[in-house]
C-alpha cells in the first residue's frame, strides 16, 4: 500500500500547534450527553473534558505510532483502550470501564464482516491480474494507442485504472521497467512518466473501492459502495488530468533521473500477455454489477414514503426489495459488491489462471500470499472500527457535534481538515482516513447517500494529501524513483497536496447539487 502502518520517522513540526488549535476551541462549549444504554435523556457535561480526552488519545497515537514505533494496529487499540477507560472521570454516563472490553470486541466485530470480506477478495483479485500480466498488458496497449508522444496520458490512465484491483506499491514495481523502457525509447525525463503514473495511481487508491481506504470509510458511514464508485470516478478523474502531465512536467522540471540500461530479455519473459479488452472488462465487470445494484436500490427507495429517519428508510428499503419483481432481486443479489467482487475473482481464477495453463497448487499459492498485507490491512480498519466505537460509547462524537454545529463550517470541509491534519501529524492515510470517519460519524445521521458518499471522497482527499517524511509512500517515491528527499517534496509532496486541494474542491462543487 501507499501508506504504511508503521512510519520510521520523527513527529513532524506543527503538531503541537494542532493540539493548540483544538484546545483554543473548547472554551464556552457544553454537551447534552445521552447514554447509549438508555433511553432517557440525562445531565449536561461540560464538551471541553470530552474534546481534551479525545486529544489526548490522538496525541498518544502519535506517540505510541511515530516516536514508540508501535505497530499501528496494536496502536489503535491501545489507544480505544485508554479513552474508554478514562473517559468515566470527564463523563459520568460513558462506557462503563467493566464493558469496555466489551465494547471493543463488539465494535471490532461489526467493522470485520463487510470489510474483511471485500478486502481479502480483492486482495486475491489484484493478484491473479499481476501474475498473468494483466498489469502490462493494460500499460502496453495504452501507451501503443495514445502512441510515444502521448505516453504520459497513456501511464495517466494506466494509473488511474490498474490502482483499481492492484495495491499501489505493487503496480508500481510492476510497471517501472516500462517507465524506464519508455524513458530511454523516447529520450524524455524519466519523471514526465514517472509521475503521471503515480498520480493515476494514488488517485483511485484513495477514491475509488474496492481499494480498502473507501471502503472502510464507506463501511463506517454507511453509504452505498455504489454511491462512493460513482462519486469517486467523478471527482478522481478530472482531480487525475488537472494533477497529470502539464502539472507532473512542470514539477519535475531541473531533476534528472539516470536510466539503467535495458535489462536482457530471456526466452521466459516473452510469454503472451491477456488481451487488453479482456483486463478491462475484468475491472469495469464487478464496478458495473455494484453500479447496476445502487441504480436499482435508488428506483426501489423513491417510492418510500418521505420524512423518514435513516434506520427507518434502511428497513423499509429491505423490506421493498424482498419483495420486488424476480428482476430486481436478481440484480440486487449479484449487485452486492461481495457478490459481484466474488464474481470477477473467481472469473479471473479460472480465465486467467486454469485456462491459461497455471496449475492448481500456483494459484493457490497465489492466493494465499495475495492475503498477508490484506490481512494487515484488515486489521487495522478493524481497529479504527473499535476507536469509532469507542468515540461514541464515551460520548465524544457527541462532544464534537455540539462544538462544530453551530460553528459555520461545512461538514465537508470538517471531514477533509479531520483527515488532513491526521495525515499530516502522522503519515499513514489508511489510519488517517479512519481516524476521520469515526470523527464524523455524528455530523452524517441524517444525510442521503449522494452527500455520504461525497463526504467520503472529501475524507479520502485530505488523508491522501501533504505526504512529507513520516509517510512510507513518501520513501518508496524517493528511492524507487531515486530522488533525494527535497526532490521528492518537491514533486510527490507538491502532486500529493495538489491532488487532495483539487479533490477536495471538484466534491465541494458537486455537494451544491446533492442536497
Amino acid at each position: 500500500m501507499i501508506d504504511v502502518i508503521s512510519p520510521v520517522l520523527h513527529a513532524p513540526v506543527g503538531l503541537s500547534s494542532l493540539f493548540h488549535f483544538s484546545l483554543h476551541t473548547l472554551s464556552g462549549s457544553a454537551l447534552l450527553a445521552q447514554s447509549e444504554a438508555a433511553a432517557e435523556s440525562v445531565a449536561p457535561v461540560p464538551a471541553g473534558p470530552l474534546i481534551a480526552l479525545l486529544v489526548f488519545g490522538i496525541a498518544l497515537l502519535l506517540v505510541l505510532i511515530l516516536q514508540l514505533k508501535l505497530q499501528a494496529f496494536l496502536s489503535l487499540l491501545v489507544v480505544s483502550v485508554v479513552v474508554a477507560a478514562s473517559s468515566r472521570l470527564v463523563n459520568p454516563h460513558a462506557v462503563p470501564i467493566t464493558q469496555v472490553a466489551d465494547t471493543i470486541v463488539q465494535s471490532m466485530g461489526s467493522a470485520l464482516g463487510f470489510i474483511a470480506t471485500i478486502i481479502g477478495i480483492g486482495a486475491i483479485f489484484g493478484a491473479i491480474l499481476e501474475h498473468s500480466g494483466g498489469t502490462q498488458s493494460l500499460a502496453n496497449n495504452l501507451v501503443r494507442i495514445f502512441g510515444p508522444k502521448r505516453a504520459s496520458w497513456a501511464m495517466l490512465l494506466t494509473g488511474f485504472i490498474i490502482s483499481i484491483p492492484v495495491f499501489l506499491d505493487v503496480a508500481l514495481v510492476i510497471l517501472a521497467p516500462l517507465l524506464f523502457a519508455l524513458a530511454r525509447d523516447t529520450k524524455r525525463p524519466f519523471l514526465h512518466f514517472g509521475l503521471p503514473l503515480v498520480a493515476g495511481m494514488a488517485v483511485t487508491h484513495a477514491f475509488v473501492p474496492p481499494t480498502p481506504g473507501p471502503v472502510a470509510v464507506a463501511y463506517l458511514l454507511g453509504v452505498n459502495l455504489g454511491w462512493v464508485i460513482l462519486f469517486g470516478v467523478i471527482v478522481g478523474l478530472p482531480t487525475a488530468i488537472l494533477c497529470g502531465p502539464w502539472m507532473c512536467i512542470k514539477l519535475s522540471k531541473g531533476i534528472h533521473i539516470p536510466i539503467p540500461e535495458a535489462p536482457i530479455v530471456s526466452d521466459e519473459d516473452n510469454v503472451e500477455l491477456p488481451s487488453f479488452g479482456f483486463i478491462l472488462f475484468l475491472i469495469v465487470l464487478p464496478i458495473g454489477m455494484i453500479l447496476a445494484n445502487t441504480i436499482v436500490e435508488q428506483w426501489v427507495a423513491s417510492g418510500l414514503p418521505e420524512g423518514l429517519t435513516r434506520d427507518q428508510r434502511s428497513l423499509q428499503l429491505t423490506a421493498a426489495l424482498a419483495d420486488a419483481s424476480p428482476l430486481v432481486q436478481a440484480i440486487t443479489f449479484i449487485g452486492h459488491p461481495v457478490i459481484a467482487l466474488l464474481t470477477a475473482t473467481l472469473v479471473t481464477l479460472y480465465f486467467l489462471g486454469t485456462r491459461r495453463g497455471v496449475d492448481r497448487n500456483t494459484l493457490l499459492e497465489i492466493s494465499t500470499k495475495a492475503l498477508g498485507p490484506a490481512g494487515i490491512i484488515i486489521l487495522i480498519t478493524g481497529a479504527g472500527g473499535v476507536f469509532k466505537g469507542v468515540l461514541k460509547a464515551t460520548g465524544i462524537t457527541d462532544a464534537l457535534e455540539v462544538l462544530f454545529t453551530d460553528s459555520g463550517i461545512s461538514v465537508l470541509l470538517l471531514a477533509w481538515l479531520f483527515a488532513t491534519l491526521i495525515r499530516i501529524a502522522q503519515g499513514s492515510a489508511t489510519v488517517a482516513m479512519l481516524t476521520a470517519a469515526g470523527l464524523m460519524a455524528n455530523f452524517v445521521t441524517d444525510m442521503n447517500q449522494p452527500q455520504l458518499a461525497l463526504i467520503t471522497v472529501a475524507i479520502a482527499a485530505g488523508a491522501t494529501g501533504f505526504s512529507h517524511v513520516n509517510d512510507s509512500g513518501f520513501w518508496m517515491i524517493s528511492r524507487y524513483f531515486q530522488m533525494s528527499e527535497g526532490q521528492t517534496l518537491r514533486t510527490w509532496g507538491v502532486l500529493t497536496t495538489m491532488i487532495s486541494v483539487i479533490g477536495f474542491s471538484i466534491a465541494m462543487i458537486l455537494w451544491q447539487f446533492v442536497g
